[in-house]
């Protein structure tokens, strides 16, 4: 029988400039899974981690930015076949700022913040596409409005 596990995390980095909003977008390094595939921040909740503190430390880990705001998006399931395993990532966006330096932790060897129809046309996986356009539509307006209360982490 396969486990239902909630596991990891997905982040959504964008800053939402007045001009059009930016999202990072990251390629996998040589020698990891998916190597040269372009993925968002993604990683597995660690211990006794809350998933929004996952999300927290990712981000440090994976970028070096800071959070200016975080929300809690949706969660998606997948199949990990090796493991029997049915892995949900709880997705979340948070806004930085796009001028301070990327530095990049192993896993990726590019990080590139782009346009949102950029980024829907590199990102690899179909659930990291429909994710975006969820978020664009819940924060269009730089929050979540009527829902703020019930996305907004930090």
């Amino acid at each position: 029988m396969a486990e239902l596990k909630v596991g990891v995390i997905d982040l959504f980095v964008i800053d939402p400039r007045p001009e059009g909003w930016k999202v990072l977008v990251l390629r996998r390094a040589e020698g990891t899974r998916c190597t040269g595939a372009w993925e968002v921040v993604h990683g597995r909740i660690e211990g006794e981690e809350r998933p929004e503190e996952a999300a927290e430390r990712e981000l440090r880990e994976e970028t070096g930015l800071a959070l200016r705001r975080l929300y809690n998006v949706a969660c998606h399931p997948f199949y990990l076949h090796r493991f029997g395993v049915v892995q949900v990532a709880v997705v979340f966006a948070a806004f930085a700022d796009s001028e301070g330096a990327v530095v990049l932790g192993g896993e990726h060897d590019m990080a590139e913040w782009v346009g949102v129809d950029e980024a829907l046309s590199r990102l690899a996986w179909p659930r990291s596409r429909a994710s975006l356009r969820d978020i664009q539509s819940l924060l269009a307006n730089g929050d979540a409005g009527p829902v703020e209360d019930v996305l907004r982490v930090k």
